[in-house]
């Protein structure tokens, strides 16, 4: 016993507070960046109906490809966290510069999507004339930014991996900072400034053009390339980089480094495109069941979203930490760092279980006051209450995964989880039920089905942490 307390006191506490304090950081900078989006949102929304309809409809398809960038670019967080722990830092700079060459061809391909698939998606989802026009004129605005974002991402998962994460959130903010009054000045023009500050406003500026959904776009686009440029000056500045002065000299594209990124990076930018695409799927199949569910759905998941941020957070950090110890050829203390951050995942998903369960009943209220979208809502978040534990497990297992470089087999396991069981399950118990013993259960069922994909994800991710660990 007094052993164990003593590996307690001198490995697992002071791992926890390590692990911790990388994770709370970058739980911070994802806020700030779903920020944005609610922002986006808001504002259009204040401008008319249709603008609000264009963003909405529009960030349904550029958010999906930034994600996936974001997962690929995510594969250099334990690529650098290798080298540091086994102290190759003259082996980082070129393995940066691998992923900013990767980051930019990607953000090129998402900007030409998004000026030239547009239009033919929009058209076959039949999209309202009015609406459609605008949200072309949204994204073609976005595509700009698209490059930049790709940057921020790459230097972002660089510094991660240096355990460096308050950066992106400090710059996170400052995007946030540009993006509202960007947004304000061109959602809503110089009518806009005049009813914010009345008389102040010089003339000139009151000429300015009301560009609605277009003006978004611009804002959102302007705030991507200050993320990148403001994250690219802190990584030239800064003292913690200065062992690996990335900005000295640049490698010029090499096949080797650009194959490990994508081999360890495109397996997690696929499974967090199949995370996406789930939930998008789902709201299009509970779509036909009528506005009373289709808002219990959305309010019921944007609740749990924001909680999920932490034991996302956790898991990047667990990524990082896995890392460094393996590039340390510490085995052993590599597989305690990764069970340690696995048990903290669930206290963390009992923490978020009972404060969703205390705080359902208000924080619904926010959202409606209608009283059958409430009710509707609450019993989905009893369901949403069960599935904490395995959402936090299954995120942290294939976070510590990553940090062993471990990404296609997590890749499968979550498209069979997640599509088979999730989708598949959730469609069937949801739209016909079990034979003629559970009629068809509605959206419940569908939220079953996600517990179900949530749950077969984290034994199975469990199993291979568990192979994977012990082989080292």
């Amino acid at each position: 016993m007094g052993g164990f307390t003593q590996q307690i006191k001198s490995v697992y506490w002071p791992e926890t507070r390590t692990l911790m304090h990388l994770a709370l950081p970058i739980c911070g900078a994802q806020l700030a960046q779903a920020g944005m989006s609610v922002v986006d949102v808001m504002m259009t929304g204040r401008h008319d109906a249709t603008s609000l309809a264009a963003v909405s409809v529009g960030s349904s398809l550029w958010m999906p490809l930034m994600l996936f960038m974001t997962g690929t670019l995510m594969g250099l967080t334990p690529i650098v966290a290798h080298l540091l722990g086994g102290q190759r830092n003259t082996a980082i700079r070129p393995a940066v510069h691998q992923a900013l060459w990767v980051a930019l061809v990607l953000g090129a391909v998402a900007a030409v999507l998004l000026w030239s698939a547009v239009k033919p998606i929009f058209e076959l989802m039949n999209v309202p004339p009015a609406v459609a026009s605008q949200s072309v004129a949204y994204l073609s605005a976005v595509a700009f930014g698209m490059p930049g974002i790709a940057l921020f991402q790459a230097l972002r998962a660089f510094s991660d991996g240096m355990n460096h994460t308050r950066p992106a959130l400090w710059i996170s903010l400052v995007g946030l900072s540009v993006n509202i009054p960007a947004n304000y000045l061109l959602i809503y023009g110089g009518d806009g400034l005049v009813d914010l500050f009345g008389s102040w406003v010089p003339s000139s500026l009151q000429q300015l053009p009301a560009l609605g959904a277009f003006g978004c776009g611009i804002a959102t686009a302007l705030s991507m390339w200050t993320m990148a440029l403001a994250m690219a000056y802190y990584t030239r500045k800064g003292s913690t980089y200065k062992s690996v002065a990335i900005w000295h000299t640049l490698t010029p594209p090499q096949w080797q480094g650009i194959r490990e990124l994508v081999v360890v990076g495109v397996p997690i930018g696929v499974a967090i495109f199949v995370e996406v695409t789930l939930f998008t799927l789902i709201a299009l199949f509970i779509a036909s069941f009528g506005e009373v569910t289709v808002g219990a759905h959305q309010i019921a998941l944007s609740f749990t979203s924001i909680l999920f941020m932490l034991p996302m957070s956790l898991s990047m950090a667990l990524t990082v930490r896995v890392g460094n110890t393996l590039g340390q050829q510490r085995l052993a203390l590599a597989r305690k760092v990764a069970w340690n951050g696995i048990v903290i995942s669930v206290v963390v998903a009992v923490i978020n279980s009972i404060l969703l369960w205390v705080s359902a009943v208000p924080v619904i209220a926010l959202y409606t006051s209608n009283s059958e979208i409430q009710a509707l809502a609450l019993s989905i978040i009893a369901l949403a209450v069960i599935f904490q534990l395995s959402d936090s497990l299954q995120v942290n297992l294939a976070g510590a995964l990553r940090g062993y470089k471990d990404t296609r087999i997590v890749m499968v396991i979550t498209v069979l989880s997640y599509w088979i069981v999730g989708l598949g399950g959730g469609h069937w118990l949801g739209s016909y039920g079990v034979g003629d013993r559970v009629a068809p259960l509605g959206v419940h069922g569908y939220w079953i089905g996600l517990i179900a994909g949530l749950s077969t994800a984290a034994l199975l991710l469990g199993w291979r942490l568990q192979r994977i660990s012990i082989r080292g």
